[in-house]
């Protein structure tokens, strides 16, 4: 096997194998993240909620929403590019597997909703 077919093996098997593993990590069970939202309901499942701490600010219904954007803002929260002082503190205490199954729960959520009516 010449040294450029070998490279490009490696680094396709390479890739193959970092990328695998993310996939498998995103994959979320909602009804796993339903037996998990306890510490979400409280505030993402009231219509027009808002907190009033650190300041008024206007809670997102979470039904609906994109499973890999929850996920992405819960990282965000978590290492602290995001900073409400609540939801950090919250996702300070969830796994990789927890956002993911909190995620597809409610990613499920609009699809239950528009199946209801």
């Amino acid at each position: 096997m010449n040294v450029s077919r070998w490279l490009s093996a490696t680094v396709a098997c390479g890739l193959a194998a970092a990328v695998l593993p993310l996939h498998a990590a995103e994959a979320g069970d909602a009804a796993a993240g339903k037996a998990k939202n306890s510490m979400c309901i409280g505030c993402h499942g009231i219509e027009g909620y808002r907190t009033a701490f650190p300041a008024v600010y206007s809670v997102p219904k979470l039904g609906g929403q994109h499973a890999d954007y929850i996920v992405s803002a819960l990282r965000a929260y978590k290492s602290g590019e995001r900073s409400h002082p609540s939801m950090r503190g919250i996702v300070a205490g969830l796994s990789d597997k927890d956002m993911a199954d909190l995620a597809a729960y409610y990613a499920s959520e609009a699809t239950r909703s528009a199946a209801s009516k």
